[in-house]
């Protein structure tokens, strides 16, 4: 089965809805919400990877600790544990979650 690429004007629409969100002039919400309807949801950013120094800084700069913080991901504190020695690599919610504290802090979850 093969997939339709989007048009020149989809794709020209969806290149001036980016610089409209670089100026400010756009909101992300709406920014996503046309690139997914002319690009294709395939097209939206993906939560970034997260290394373990900075699953650790996310931690201090919140003053948590490693269990204060498995709380708020509602984890236990030996995957945090992991997550900071690098043993294992945060997936799905747990990376969408902290890539949401780095950005907005730990006021965004409460």
């Amino acid at each position: 089965m093969t997939t339709k690429q989007p048009s020149r004007l989809s794709r020209e629409i969806a290149e001036m809805a980016g610089a409209q969100r670089r100026l400010g002039i756009m909101a992300e919400a709406t920014y996503q919400k046309i690139t997914a309807r002319h690009l294709g949801a395939e097209a939206l950013p993906t939560a970034e990877p997260i290394t373990p120094d900075q699953v650790r800084q996310v931690r201090e700069q919140a003053h948590l600790s490693q269990a204060a913080l498995a709380r708020y991901l509602n984890m236990t504190a030996g995957y945090v544990a992991q997550l900071e020695r690098g043993a294992t690599q945060a997936k799905g919610p747990a990376l969408a979650l902290l890539n949401v504290i780095r950005r907005k802090g730990i006021e965004a979850l409460q």
